[in-house]
């Protein structure tokens, strides 16, 4: 299937990218996760919310909510940026290199970003309580 088949908005990142590759790895191990192209990017969703999303434009960026107080420490670094749609809500992206990226880093920012929106039922999952 070519980028058109997936969405009306060009695909800078498509389903079969190495970035998406790894980011899909670490986002589908998630209770109820599910994987859904929207606005051109592969996004990750626990039931109908977004945790994680690929791509920022042409920029090789996996876009993530923030806990709060993590969120200063965060934009001191280089390689974290405030998205331009997404971050008016409190997202913020981290640009990675699919050969060197630091993909403990980024795992636990997906986590993060997962406990932020997940319902109770799927954070008992993902914690191993009872249902």
């Amino acid at each position: 299937m070519d980028a058109a088949t997936y969405s009306a908005h060009p695909m800078w990142f498509p389903p079969d990218h190495p970035l998406v590759l790894r980011a899909r790895e670490l986002c589908m191990s998630y209770p109820e996760a599910v994987e859904a192209i929207s606005h051109g990017r592969c996004t990750f969703r626990a039931g109908k919310r977004q945790f994680a999303i690929v791509g920022n434009g042409r920029e090789a960026a996996v876009l993530f909510i923030p806990d709060d107080m993590e969120r200063p420490v965060l934009l001191e670094r280089a390689d974290v940026f405030v998205p331009p749609y997404e971050g008016a809500y409190g997202w913020l992206a981290i640009r990675v290199d699919t050969d060197a990226g630091d993909w403990e880093l980024l795992a636990e920012l997906i986590d993060t970003s997962y406990r932020r929106i997940a319902l109770q039922r799927q954070l008992r999952a993902l914690d191993g309580g009872s249902p």
